[in-house]
């Protein structure tokens, strides 16, 4: 069905260094490619991003280039590092950003630009944290439209304090990560097959005009 996935890699490393979570977004675009689904993997950090909540802050402002990646792609995959038990800032600057996709939805229904798309999200890290990075974030995509399928996330967490991380450490032999790994990328192929064959009918607009009737 031509569908493409986008991985939004949210490390806090510029390139060319190793990104721990670029190697395990890796393992699901190969797995992706073997179902015949397209991906582009985006450095966030590689771009000139300023903080805001709409779809382009004006003059040098990269996000648009990265916004124009997502409106084209059917599945949204947000790979983020944990640091001090949370989501890196860049994947909260990248959620603040598509903010913005409220304000730009479609003419004729209110859908905004991420209704249709279907999304994961890939963690790495040392310690506890990947269950809040996981939770937030998924969350956060389905408020801005995006339809999450079971079993969408997947992430590799190594022991307590500073330590290896997932390429040092061998977690690309570790069990559970490839069995999620796998989970998560049947289940976003499946979700996105059936969206692109069945357009959401609900029409916001209308929506929201019934509610004000009701409202103070």
């Amino acid at each position: 069905m031509g569908l493409k996935a986008i991985f939004l890699n949210c490390t806090l490393k510029y390139s060319p260094e190793v990104s721990n979570t670029r190697a395990l977004i890796d393992k699901a675009v190969e797995l992706f490619g073997e179902l015949g689904i397209e991906s582009e993997v985006v450095r966030v950090n590689d771009y000139r991003i300023r903080f805001g909540t709409s779809s382009d802050m004006g003059e040098g402002d990269e996000w648009p280039q990265i916004y124009e990646k997502i409106k084209n792609s059917d599945i949204i995959v947000i790979g983020s590092p944990i640091w001090f038990g949370v989501r890196s800032s860049i994947a909260q600057l990248v959620m603040e950003r598509l903010d913005g996709s409220y304000a730009d939805g479609d003419s004729v229904t209110g859908q905004y630009h991420l209704y249709g798309k279907t999304a994961g999200v890939i963690i790495t890290g040392n310690e506890d944290g990947a269950h809040d990075v996981a939770a937030n974030t998924l969350f956060n995509l389905t408020h801005l439209g995006c339809v999450i399928p079971p079993n969408a996330d997947c992430y590799w967490v190594g022991d307590a304090g500073p330590g290896p991380s997932y390429i040092e450490a061998g977690g690309d032999k570790h069990l559970y990560t490839n069995r999620t790994v796998r989970y998560m990328v049947n289940n976003l192929a499946w979700m996105a097959g059936l969206l692109k064959q069945n357009k959401n009918p609900v029409n916001l607009k209308k929506i929201d005009e019934d509610a004000r009737k009701v409202s103070r």
